[in-house]
């Protein structure tokens, strides 16, 4: 099977600083793959330097079979290749219309209406808010629009950083639930979470990174059997 997202040998970082020490990640069209690790793990470096937003020092990045490694950040997007980036990043004096209408500015602008109606199907509490200043609201209420945003994009594969950060247990409860709708719905995903257990719940595949690099790959069960893993990386006894 060929992958839709391979990552070889991918180093990177800030400035002379390398942080990804030759990261090897696959994920399969149809998947929802789990990317774990502590905070400074490089789980967020990995995701920028994937879509373009940091360079890479080595490596490749290939998606869909095309090598990405130097593409602009607005050609991955083109791709199909999109993020939800951790603290969700919404442009916050604007409204939720124009947040979400921006979302289909560099891929999927022929047909924005039909899918702004899928993404307010998905989440009617954006349709009550079009007119309201995306910054008033609260915080699950902007990672709705954060999410919204990127599906405007028709992505292909979407990159989930950190997407339950801040948000109350039931809210997080909602959001997993979102996850799988979504990929019951065809798409794939690659999950970037601290949430431990509720992201091998529902992972195909599970990555841990330790200090820019993988540390296990494998299915979630074989993951969770390793008792060094449980405690060392995901914090559980």
């Amino acid at each position: 099977m060929t992958a839709l997202l391979d990552v070889q040998a991918l180093h990177g970082g800030y400035g002379r600083v390398e942080v990804l020490r030759g990261v090897n990640l696959q994920v399969n069209s149809g998947e929802i793959v789990a990317l774990l690790g502590s905070n400074g793990a490089g789980k967020s470096t990995l995701n920028n330097t994937v879509c373009g937003i940091y360079p890479s020092f080595s490596g490749h990045v290939v998606f869909d079979g095309q090598d990405i490694t130097r593409a602009h950040y607005t050609q991955v997007v083109q791709a199909g290749l999109i993020q939800v980036p951790e603290g969700r990043k919404i442009f916050p004096n604007l409204s939720v219309l124009e947040n979400l209408e921006l979302g289909s500015f560099t891929r999927g602008r022929e047909r924005r209406s039909q899918n702004l109606q899928r993404v307010l199907g998905i989440f009617p509490r954006l349709k009550e808010r079009l007119a309201q200043k995306a910054g008033t609201m609260s915080g699950g209420e902007q990672q709705m629009l954060a999410i919204g945003r990127a599906l405007m994009s028709e992505p292909r594969l979407l990159i989930l950083d950190e997407p339950s950060l801040g948000l109350s247990p039931l809210l997080v409860e909602e959001l997993f639930a979102l996850i799988q709708q979504l990929h019951a719905d065809g798409l794939s995903l690659l999950l970037v979470e601290q949430n431990v257990a509720q992201s091998l719940a529902i992972a195909t595949r599970a990555y841990v990174l330790e200090n820019g690099h993988v540390r296990f790959e494998g299915a979630p069960d074989d993951l969770l059997a390793s008792d060094e893993l449980r405690r060392a990386y995901l914090g559980l006894g």
